[in-house]
C-alpha cells in the first residue's frame, strides 16, 4: 500500500487509530508531541511528551534503536476526550543549526501498527527554523484525521511553547565567538600518536606532524601509580553514544570537592609567591596566568601527582530541553622539550613512551561529580629533557565550551595523600572546541603549575600542536 502524499495544509482521513510517526532527516534531531485542547493549548506539563517525559495519554516517545529513528507511538482511541489535536514536533539537536542548512528536506512518515504506510509529508521551504511542527492528528466529529503542517519557529523552542500555552523564560543568547590569534608555524619534531583515529575534517587541515617512537613493550608502572586501562590496540574508539532517558539533575556548585579525597579542603589560600609552599588542607586557587611552586610546606617536592580535569554539561533551558547534553571532552597531556613536542598522552595512547605520564581512561559524557578525566604524572620519572607538560581539553564531537560549565583543573598529591593542593577553575565559556588548561613547568627550583586557560579551535589534541611553542619554557 502506498502512503498518501500530503502537501502543507492538506489532510486525509485515518482508517486506524494505532499509528507510528517518524521524521526522517539528515541530522541528529528529537521527536516530541503536544496534546492540545480545542484552543490549541496544552492543559499542563503532562501534555508534553518528549525524551525526559516519554509517556503521555495515548502517546509514547521511543528513542532510536537498531537503526530506527525516534518514533511516536500513538493510540488515538486512548487520547482523552478534551484533547482535540496531537501535534508531532521535531527539533534539531545541534545548537545553532537550522532546517534551512540541511541538504535535504525532512520527511514526516506515518504508518499503522503493522507497519503499513499511511501518509507522508515533505517539510520543504524551511529556512531559519530549528524546531518544526511536522504533522498533526485532529478530531473531526467522531473520527481522526491527519494534516501536514510544516510550521517552524524562528524563535526556537521558547516560541513554540509560548504559542501552545506554556509559560517559559527566555533562553540566553549564545555568546559571540571569541576571536583567536593565528596559529604560528608548527615547531619541528612534532609527534603524532598512531593515526588509527582520524581527525575530523575541518576547513583548513591541521599540520601532519611525525609520529613519536613507541617502545616495543610498555614500561612497568612506577610504585604507587595505578595500572593503565587495558586497550585493544590503539584503534579509534566508537563515538556514537545512544541517547538516555533520565530526569535532569541539578548541576553541582562550582569547584566541588572530589568525593574520594581523604582530606576535605579547608579555606583556599591566596596564590603564593614564588618562595611559598603548598599546605595540606588549604588548596591554592589559581587565576589565569598565575603559577605556584610544587613544593610542600615541609620542604619536600611532590612526586606522584594526579591531574584531575572536570566539567559539567550545561543543561538546556526550556521545558522540552531540560535534558543535559552529553559532552564528549577529552583531556590530553602534551610533553615539550623546549619548543619541540616529544610525546602525547591521550585517549588513543594512554601512556607516554617513558611511562612517566598515564591517562586513566576516557569519559565521554562529563556526567557525575568530581574528576571526569585523570592524568597521573610521576614527576621524578619525567625525562630530564622534558621542560613542560601541557594539559589540554578538546571536544571531539564539536561541542563548544559554551555548552560546558564548572570546568576545572586540579592537582592532587597522590603519593603523599595530602589531598588537593592546587585548583584552577575556568570561568566563562567560549564558542571554541579546545582549551589549553594548564602546564607543569620544570624550573631550577623544581616543578611549577601554571594556569593558562586559553581557548582554541581543536577537536583532537593534535590540532593544538601548532600553538604549543607559545607555551614552551
Amino acid at each position: 500500500m502506498t502512503a498518501v502524499e500530503l502537501a502543507r495544509g492538506q489532510n486525509a482521513p485515518l482508517a486506524s487509530t494505532r499509528l507510528t510517526a517518524t521524521v526522517e532527516l539528515p541530522a541528529a534531531a528529537d521527536l516530541s508531541a503536544l496534546l492540545l485542547t480545542a484552543d490549541a493549548k496544552v492543559r499542563g506539563d503532562s501534555d508534553i511528551v518528549f525524551y525526559n517525559q516519554p509517556e503521555g495519554p495515548g502517546v509514547r516517545c521511543v528513542p532510536p534503536s537498531a537503526g530506527q529513528p525516534w518514533q511516536l507511538h500513538l493510540d488515538l482511541a486512548a487520547v482523552p476526550a478534551e484533547i482535540a489535536k496531537v501535534r508531532v514536533v521535531t527539533s534539531l539537536d545541534e545548537a545553532g543549526r537550522t532546517f534551512g542548512s540541511l541538504p535535504t528536506a525532512p520527511v514526516a512518515r506515518v504508518s499503522s501498527a503493522d507497519g503499513t504506510p499511511v501518509a507522508q509529508a515533505t517539510l520543504d521551504g524551511l529556512t531559519t527554523e530549528a524546531i518544526v511542527v511536522a504533522v498533526e492528528f485532529y478530531r473531526r466529529d467522531t473520527a481522526w484525521k491527519i494534516r501536514a503542517v510544516g510550521q517552524g519557529y524562528g524563535g526556537g523552542l521558547a516560541d513554540l511553547l509560548r504559542d501552545h500555552g506554556v509559560d517559559v523564560a527566555d533562553e540566553p543568547a549564545p555568546a559571540a565567538p571569541t576571536p583567536t590569534a593565528a596559529a604560528p608555524t608548527a615547531p619541528a619534531h612534532q609527534p603524532t600518536p598512531p593515526a588509527h583515529q582520524a581527525a575530523p575534517q575541518t576547513a583548513q587541515a591541521a599540520p601532519s606532524p611525525q609520529p613519536a617512537p613507541v617502545p616495543p613493550s610498555a614500561p612497568t608502572a612506577p610504585a604507587g601509580m595505578p595500572p593503565a586501562p587495558v586497550q585493544s590496540g590503539l584503534s579509534g574508539r566508537p563515538r556514537t553514544t545512544p541517547p538516555e532517558l533520565h530526569r535532569p539533575q541539578t548541576p553541582p556548585p562550582p569547584a566541588p570537592a572530589h568525593p574520594h579525597d581523604p582530606y576535605a579542603p579547608g579555606p583556599a589560600a591566596p596564590p603564593p609567591a614564588d618562595n611559598s609552599s603548598l599546605t595540606r588542607g588549604r588548596p591554592v586557587n589559581l587565576s589565569k596566568g598565575q603559577s605556584v611552586n610544587l613544593r610542600k610546606d615541609d620542604g619536600s617536592s611532590l612526586s606522584l601527582v594526579r591531574m584531575g580535569l572536570g566539567w559539567d554539561p550545561v543543561q538546556r533551558g526550556g521545558l522540552l530541553s531540560r535534558r543535559t547534553a552529553e559532552i564528549d571532552l577529552d583531556a590530553s597531556a602534551i610533553l615539550l622539550a623546549g619548543n619541540d613536542i616529544v610525546d602525547l598522552v591521550f585517549y588513543n595512547r594512554l601512556m607516554s613512551a617513558d611511562g612517566s605520564v598515564r591517562h586513566a581512561g576516557d569519559n565521554r559524557t562529563g556526567a557525575g561529580d568530581g574528576d571526569d578525566e585523570v592524568i597521573m604524572i610521576d614527576l621524578p620519572r619525567v625525562p630530564v629533557h622534558v621542560t613542560s607538560v601541557v594539559l589540554v581539553v578538546t571536544s571531539y564531537e564539536g561541542h563548544t565550551f559554551q555548552m560546558v560549565q564548572n570546568a576545572f583543573c586540579r592537582l592532587i598529591d597522590e603519593a603523599g595523600r595530602a589531598g588537593e593542593l592546587v585548583r584552577y577553575q575556568l570561568s566563562g565559556g567560549d564558542a571554541t572546541t579546545g582549551m589549553v588548561m594548564a602546564a607543569l613547568r620544570r624550573t631550577d627550583a623544581g616543578w611549577r603549575m601554571e594556569a593558562i586557560g586559553e581557548a582554541a579551535q581543536a577537536r583532537v589534541p593534535q590540532e593544538l600542536f601548532p600553538m604549543m611553542n607559545r607555551f614552551a619554557r
